[in-house]
């Protein structure tokens, strides 16, 4: 398996390539469709370059682990904003996830309702395109460009466009307190406008998700211990009508709870085919009703609802028309094959999505049909 440790052998194996790549970082996500091709591993593109905590930047080579990255962060009493998820534990994997995963998937946790997408914070990125070109795009600040916006485009194009090799980031300071108001009971109708409330309110909400199953509706705040407890308290009266709050102010406690909403863990090990559905909040609950899920987890205040559904479901047949997206996370490789792990794109999106494919993958070379 080719594993290069520079840019320029990176470049030179995609451009005297005489097939496809499935392009892999730790290995963590098989998401999409599968991939027949010689594997291509950025591992050995790994480091931190450039760390400026007090500018508030990072530039670090795509095959870094995400450990490594989270553990100088930590240091410095600084974090990646976007909370991304892991999914080795819904998954079934190994191996250890690389900041080139995260930034090529778009991996965002239950803080994307405050704090944005891994998208909002990424200011530059260097590729090696299919034909082997080594581009860059964007820099240590943000700032417009001309042209495409290769940083924006490069995000969440799962490796179809270009292996990375190099991105540079925005991070944020570190809360010191967190606390988690949690309501019991609800329905999911009900749930959904009671964090919709939350959500509402001028009280800085970072994650919101309602998990059916253990009959809990979770709000989190973070910040200074004094605002966290100002707001925990303010929240816990708006959100009466829905029923007394339980406030969890044990720091370590509301990371691990919002660590097992972020994974997805109470699916993990569970049998069947996991989906993820992207819709509008006030919609979730009844197009959950038609789901006929087994198990159901609302994040980002219903806009985001984890589904675990029999082997092998249509879940897009079964749901007809609706707004959104469903994703089909987890399932076996043959379902993968047979249903399009992707939501499919509107005719103008989809020969856009076409046309991009073409100009950065002429040879066709690098994850062929992952996304289709």
């Amino acid at each position: 398996m080719p594993s290069p440790t520079t840019e320029e052998e990176l470049s030179g194996i995609i451009a005297g390539a005489e097939g496809p790549f499935r392009i892999l970082g730790g290995g963590t996500r098989p998401i999409g469709r599968p991939v027949q091709g010689t594997p291509l591993s950025v591992a050995g593109l790994s480091g931190i370059t450039l760390y400026e905590p007090g500018a508030l930047t990072m530039v670090v080579r795509a095959g870094t682990p995400l450990d490594q990255i989270e553990a100088a962060l930590w240091a410095e009493n600084q974090r990646l904003p976007f909370e991304p998820m892991d999914h080795r534990p819904l998954l079934g994997t190994s191996g250890t996830p690389t900041i080139g995963g995260v930034i090529a998937g778009n991996i965002s946790g239950p803080r994307r309702v405050q704090a944005g997408a891994a998208r909002d914070y990424m200011l530059g990125v260097r590729f090696v395109d299919g034909a082997g070109r080594i581009l860059k795009n964007g820099g240590r600040v943000m700032k417009n460009v001309t042209g495409y916006d290769l940083v924006k485009l490069m995000t969440g194009s799962w490796g179809t466009l270009g292996v990375m090799t190099e991105v540079s980031l925005k991070v944020l300071p570190r809360p010191g307190a967190a606390a988690t108001l949690s309501l019991t009971g609800l329905d999911d109708a009900t749930a959904v406008r009671a964090m919709a409330a939350a959500l509402g309110s001028p009280f800085d909400v970072s994650g919101v998700a309602h998990d059916p199953a253990a009959g809990e509706t979770l709000i989190r705040v973070e910040g200074f211990a004094t605002s966290v407890a100002y707001r925990a308290g303010r929240l816990s009266e708006l959100l009466a009508p829905f029923g007394a709050a339980n406030v969890s102010d044990d720091v370590e406690g509301v990371r691990a709870r919002w660590r097992e909403i972020r994974d997805v863990q109470t699916m993990a090990g569970q049998p069947g085919d996991v989906w993820r559905l992207s819709v509008k909040p006030s919609d979730a609950p009844g197009i959950v009703a038609r789901a006929g899920a087994e198990q159901v987890l609302y994040d980002w205040g219903g806009g985001l609802v984890w589904l675990r559904l029999a082997e092998g479901t249509d879940l897009r047949a079964r749901l007809g028309a609706f707004g959104g997206h469903a994703t089909l996370i987890r399932a076996s490789a043959e379902t993968r094959a047979a249903i399009a792990p992707f939501h499919p794109d509107p005719a103008p999106v989809a020969a856009l999505s076409e046309g991009l494919r073409k100009r950065f993958d002429p040879k066709e070379v690098l994850n062929p049909r992952l996304m289709l």
